[in-house]
């Protein structure tokens, strides 16, 4: 059998190599490779080619379609010193990957010839454990966790919406997540609005949500508005957050909310509740249907009542609240399709069962026609 030395050697002669100085000509040309980092962690968090790709050897073989689907594409892959590499070169060719080099001198001969690098943004040790269910998702990953780490999210009410919404949120690693209500905790709230606990009546919700918010996840930034949101502060409010997930309790400020959030190009995920019905939509603030063009105009009061006055099943603002918390890390990420111009609706059966069903994506001009107005509670 060939011994370690003799294989490398053999490898480095049937693998394709580039030198440092070729490989900066290339990225500064335009004609720039698929950039792969194949070392470890702790390695790369001491620093990277810019515009590399971070995959550890070990990963390489399970994630390489998601960087580069073209297997006809030019690939570049480094390591430390350019052993690792050769190898990861001849896993590559062996998926069919027909133009792989290996960089000659690995990450550490870049260095000596003096050309640019920079040190990667990482997770401090603790974080890469409690993120490390997202981070092994390909369309997450690092980037994407330090992406959601960096987002902030506005909840409008504290109650059955922003109860689920926000601790899935901040169990993502949402770095600031604002909490607008200016009520207290009742015990009434306790069977849906899991944010808040039986010491905490007559506390603030604001303040309730914090400390769950914060006891779940230190990571996350609570902002505490403890007021309503009028046509006085409505743009100072939503301004400073990079999505809206609307819980109000009623529908002057939905409405409020919806032409804040189009004026300021935020988008607004909207949910609502009504004993054992829900429904839910993204308003996407361009490109797509919003709340006026959902609802042109409110229905009246006697057709809306609160779940004070029409109850509610607990365990419903939990489905609804976690749906808009999804919504939110799709837009954040950038991930499959969200329900722009589309309405998700919990409705109940012949059964007094609750059954999902998707509304066909409607027509902006009329989607009033076609949907059915389901009553809003906390």
């Amino acid at each position: 059998m060939p011994t370690y030395d003799a294989l490398i050697r053999e490898l480095r002669g049937r693998t394709a190599e580039i030198d440092a100085s070729a490989l900066a000509a290339s990225l500064a040309n335009g004609t720039r490779p698929v950039l792969i980092d194949v070392r470890e962690a702790d390695e790369h968090a001491q620093g990277e080619i810019g515009g590399s790709v971070f995959i550890p050897r070990g990963f390489l073989e399970l994630r390489i379609e998601k960087v580069a689907p073209d297997r006809e594409a030019p690939v570049v892959v480094y390591c430390a010193s350019g052993t690792r590499s050769v190898f990861a070169a001849r896993s590559l060719s062996e998926l069919g990957y027909t133009d792989v080099k290996s960089l000659a001198g690995g990450f550490s001969g870049w260095k000596r010839a003096g050309l640019p690098w920079s040190a990667p943004q990482a997770l401090r040790a603790d974080q890469e454990s409690r993120y490390s269910r997202h981070t092994m998702l390909p369309e997450v990953g690092l980037a994407g966790q330090l992406k959601l780490l960096a987002s902030k999210v506005l909840c409008i009410g504290a109650g059955g919406l922003g109860s689920p919404s926000s601790m899935y949120l901040a169990a993502a690693g949402i770095g600031t997540i604002g909490m607008i209500d200016d009520d207290v905790v009742d015990a009434s709230n306790l069977q849906r609005q899991i944010l808040h606990a039986t010491d905490r009546v007559g506390v603030a919700k604001v303040e309730s949500a914090e400390t769950t918010l914060r006891g779940l996840n230190p990571d996350v930034k609570v902002d505490k508005h403890r007021t309503r949101i009028t046509a006085d502060n409505a743009l100072q409010l939503i301004g400073g957050y990079d999505v809206v997930i609307d819980g109000a309790d009623n529908f002057a400020t939905r409405y409020l909310v919806n032409d804040a959030a189009l004026r300021l190009g935020k988008p607004v995920i909207h949910a609502s509740i009504f004993r054992f019905e829900g429904q839910i939509t993204v308003f996407p603030a361009a490109g797509g249907p919003c709340y006026r063009c959902l609802y042109p105009s409110p229905p009246p009061p006697e057709d809306a009542p609160s779940c004070a006055e029409a109850g509610v099943l607990g365990v419903l603002p939990g489905i609804m609240g976690v749906l808009q918390a999804t919504e939110a890390i799709k837009l954040l990420l950038g991930l499959g399709e969200t329900l722009a111009g589309r309405l998700l609706c919990i409705r109940r059966d012949e059964d007094a069962l609750p059954r999902a069903q998707a509304a066909p994506r409607p027509d902006v001009a009329r989607p009033a026609a076609t949907a059915s107005i389901a009553r809003r509670s906390r």
